[in-house]
């Protein structure tokens, strides 16, 4: 029962993570006509406040003492603040630039990307359907390239970026809080430092637009930290195999709002550039489950079973019990 229950409630906590991180199309236009650089400042600033109230609240300050003693895991961190970043600016820059349909397609491609970096980067190999889904994904860029007239580059900077940021978090494997802090912590002094350079310069936005500006403002940092708790709830009490398939709401919610809040065209070659993606995924995805299900089933098949004396080999067999059944 217990077991149930905390899925069910790991379940809540992802379908918030994701169900947030696809509607942030809506909150990044609130904070104009601060600029894409000023309010990624900002992100930065405050992301810091929030994670640092969060992490006193829970008391986790022990892995900082470690941390500083590890001059490898910090440069990796300087890397990851340096590419979270690029992912950052670029998406806020999208969004507020009429390009939410285009970021949303590189949350899209970005589990495939993950998969070729890991091909070159660890060099693991691949199974068919996971060649099949990647190459499918090649030719969905170049359909979308002849499409935009260019290649997809915000749809690739946020895919390659956030996937590079995905596999140096997996070397440092530091918890989502703690890396998050420690990335907040590199950039804040320069983030702080344009903001200054800003208000010097008598063009910030954060003083002259009028406290209700200031709040938004402020309350960039709460748009990261609090997906990024309920992300880190959800991933200790659900299955990974959900958490993946959970991922592709975030780009949904984006890819609907980009067609049906924010009117982005959608002429026939991006449609067609867009299905392949899905096709893709579609076959990643049933492959995933397929692995996971054979993985499981092989588990299973391995664990010996009970015992049986004689006697009881040739007792009739007993129907089980009914299953137990929560109230209703």
């Amino acid at each position: 029962m217990k077991a149930e229950n905390d899925q069910r409630t790991g379940l809540l906590y992802g379908f918030g993570a994701y169900g947030m991180w696809g509607i942030v199309p809506l909150f990044w236009p609130l904070l104009q006509p601060a600029g894409a650089i000023e309010i990624l400042a900002h992100r930065m600033v405050w992301s810091l406040a929030f994670v640092g109230l969060a992490l006193l609240a829970l008391r986790r300050w022990g892995w900082i003492a470690e941390l500083v003693r590890q001059p490898r895991k910090l440069a990796l961190l300087g890397v990851a603040a340096a590419l979270v970043t690029v992912n950052w600016g670029v998406y806020i820059w999208s969004v507020n630039n009429g390009a939410v349909v285009e970021a949303s397609l590189g949350y899209f491609i970005n589990p495939l990307v993950t998969i070729a970096l890991g091909v070159l980067v660890l060099g693991e190999r691949l199974r068919r359907a996971q060649w099949a889904a990647v190459a499918i994904a090649v030719t969905a860029v170049l359909v979308l390239a002849v499409g935009y007239g260019r290649p997809p580059w915000i749809s690739l900077i946020l895919a390659f970026s956030f996937a590079l940021y995905g596999l140096i978090k997996k070397k440092l494997g530091m918890g989502g809080l703690e890396s998050l802090t420690a990335e907040t912590v590199i950039m804040f002094l320069p983030a702080l430092g344009y903001l200054l350079w800003l208000g010097a310069r008598g063009e910030s936005t954060f003083t002259a637009q009028g406290p209700g500006h200031a709040v938004l403002l402020a309350s960039a940092g709460l748009v990261t930290a609090i997906p990024l708790v309920c992300f880190g709830a959800a991933a200790i009490r659900v299955p990974l195999s959900t958490l993946g398939l959970l991922q592709y709401m975030a780009p949904v919610f984006q890819f609907a709002l980009g067609v049906l809040y924010f009117h982005e065209a959608m002429p026939p070659a991006r449609w067609a550039g867009f299905s392949l993606v899905w096709v893709a995924l579609s076959i990643l995805t049933w492959d995933a489950l397929r692995t996971a299900h054979r993985s499981r089933a092989t588990r299973l098949e391995a664990v010996p079973g009970p015992l049986v004396a004689p006697a009881a080999q040739a007792a009739p067999p007993v129907a089980p019990p009914a299953p137990a059944r929560e109230p209703a």
